[in-house]
């Protein structure tokens, strides 16, 4: 096996896209590969210093959409594009916004799933930023995307991930198994 030394090649890594309002009112998303679940009822993200991280500095409220297949341009480039540089950022997107039911934050309707989301508490709050741990307080799924059963279906979304080891997106593919159940042929 090579050795390759530290690296941050958790895999894989969520496209996270997270909403805010700015401070005159306007919708802003940023895009975060480094987070995750935190327990079942909470989510976790590394957050530097952006537009957002003030937004939410100010509202501690947000969504987090999952990158598609079909949003990956525009994810990507709310990624790279500050609103402190581009307030025409999410026009650009051609992303559609409407005002969360549950918390202050927009929920862009173009992604097939989001969490609406609260901020429980901040960790090692700095001027580079800080990981914030938040409460799940609704989750949206695009009916389309719905299985047989009403539950979300993962293959549905064309969900995609972050390749940081060659700084790409791969699409996430198909269902190969059964959770709690094919590894019991084992026993």
């Amino acid at each position: 096996m090579k050795s390759f030394g530290q690296k941050a090649w958790i895999l894989p890594q969520p496209v996270l896209i997270i909403g805010t309002y700015n401070s005159d009112g306007t919708p802003n998303a940023m895009n975060a590969a480094w987070g995750g679940q935190w327990d079942g009822k909470e989510i976790m993200i590394s957050m530097g210093s952006h537009a957002t991280t003030e937004n939410i500095a100010r509202c501690n409220e947000f969504t987090v959409a999952f990158g598609t297949k079909n949003t990956m341009v525009a994810s990507d480039f709310v990624g790279i594009v500050s609103a402190k540089n581009d307030p025409n950022k999410i026009q650009k997107t051609g992303w559609t916004a409407i005002k969360a039911d549950n918390v202050n934050a927009p929920v862009f309707t173009d992604f097939p799933m989001t969490m609406e989301c609260r901020i429980l508490r901040k960790i090692d709050e700095s001027e580079e930023g800080y990981y914030i741990v938040a409460e799940i307080v609704n989750i949206l799924v695009d009916e389309a995307c719905l299985a047989e059963d009403g539950k979300p279906d993962v293959e549905k979304m064309q969900l995609i991930t972050y390749d940081p080891i060659h700084h790409g997106y791969v699409e996430l593919g198909k269902r190969v198994g059964n959770a709690f159940s094919d590894g019991k042929t084992l026993k």
